[in-house]
């Protein structure tokens, strides 16, 4: 067999290069947003804060990130997806070395909170910009995949801050924590500034009418946001408080921890992508989300038991939880891009987003309440419920094949 030519080996090495600059400008993103409940333990040890001030320490990025979405949404159709992520994780790289300062970390709970928030809003722009910048780069028969990678992002990010912030703050204090996510977003932005480019977009054809709204006359693409959205409540409930629960009711110490969360994470990385080339080799993104919702209804209450009654099962339990509730992520959003068609997309997404993390933003603090009330396994016993709430809202899809002849620009 002759080799393929030239110029379609370049654009497929090259659609790989903005996979890997969108997912790991999402991963730098994500480090920082959801970064601070492995900070849980040295802020309360070093500033005395209560568990529910840390909570909305952890809401303060995501609070921020969901005001800014919609604003980045439409920077990026007017001025590119590359222009628009580097700008923003520079803000962001900025703000947080701020908060590394005597005026950020050093300043006071309230200080910190308002640049954790306008942290969360400069790296809006990412979670923005670099789905599309992916959704455009890859065919409708490879897009399960490539958005599954993409979405590795957030565990990813999550255990990037789980192996890195508990020993830093440790050695160098909150501070130190801080400047180490301010140099990763700022070395980010710059290969993003450098190497990214934006993906073609087809003009509309001379003539042709507005597309449809996809929510009129249907309640899928509303289905699928609220599906999505309440699936973070048992994503966020494991992954905030996994750590501290195993250093209490375990004895664990916040480094050791620290480290098998970051190996959950890994392991939901590896679960959204098997969930995207699950969706692409049974032409559906639905089914697939259905059955992990269920499934994550299941580990979760299983760690509620190991919660309710410590055991070595505790930690394993917490690990499964941790990587299984990652798993519907990206099918959602890849869901919702194809359901809206390429003219809906980006308004379609960016509801999404806003939907994933205004849950985002609410579970910590309200998760952090309850446990403080009544401790750690009625709150994850509530998050198993939430997951089958979810998979009961996902919308049928009988069809063999989704949206694949739909494109996204």
């Amino acid at each position: 067999m002759d080799p393929p030519p030239t110029e379609e080996v370049h654009a497929m090495r090259r659609r790989w290069l903005m996979l890997a600059l969108g997912t790991g400008a999402q991963t730098a993103a994500c480090a920082f947003v959801y970064g601070v409940p492995y900070l849980a333990a040295a802020l309360r040890d070093t500033a005395h804060l209560t568990l529910p001030q840390i909570g909305l320490l952890i809401a303060c990025p995501t609070a921020g990130l969901v005001a800014a979405l919609v604003a980045w949404g439409a920077a990026a159709d007017r001025y590119g997806e590359r222009v628009v992520i580097a700008a923003g994780l520079g803000g962001a790289a900025t703000l947080l070395a701020v908060a590394a300062g005597p005026s950020g970390a050093g300043g006071g709970t309230t200080a910190l909170g308002a640049l954790l928030a306008l942290a969360g809003a400069a790296g809006a722009s990412v979670y923005s910009a670099s789905g599309r910048l992916v959704m455009g780069w890859f065919s409708a028969r490879e897009r399960g995949l490539a958005m599954g990678i993409r979405q590795t992002a957030t565990p990813l990010g999550m255990g990037v801050a789980a192996l890195t912030m508990p020993p830093l703050s440790d050695a160098y204090g909150v501070r130190g924590a801080f400047g180490f996510l301010a140099a990763v977003c700022g070395v980010v932005a710059c290969l993003v500034a450098l190497f990214a480019a934006d993906p073609a977009r087809p003009p509309a054809a001379p003539g042709a009418s507005p597309a449809a709204n996809p929510y009129r006359g249907s309640a899928t693409l509303w289905r699928i946001h609220g599906a999505g959205a309440l699936l973070v409540v048992p994503q966020f409930t494991a992954g905030a408080f996994a750590l501290v629960l195993l250093v209490d009711t375990r004895g664990w110490s916040a480094v050791g921890a620290g480290r098998l969360i970051a190996l959950a994470q890994v392991l939901g990385a590896c679960f959204r992508i098997a969930a995207g080339l699950w969706s692409d080799r049974v032409g559906s993104r639905l089914r697939p989300m259905r059955q992990l919702a269920l499934a994550t209804a299941v580990v979760v209450a299983a760690a509620a038991m190991t919660a309710a009654f410590p055991s070595p099962l505790t930690a394993a339990a917490l690990v499964l939880s941790v990587g299984v509730t990652a798993s519907t992520n990206g099918l959602s959003f890849t869901a919702t891009a194809e359901r809206a068609g390429p003219s809906w997309s980006g308004r379609a997404l960016g509801v999404h987003n806003t939907g994933q993390n205004l849950t985002a933003a609410v579970v910590p603090p309200l998760s952090a309440a309850l446990i403080s009330a009544t401790g750690y396994w009625p709150a994850l016993a509530a998050a198993a419920f939430v997951a089958c709430g979810a998979a009961a809202l996902v919308p049928m899809d009988t069809s063999r094949t989704p949206a694949v002849v739909s494109s996204v620009p």
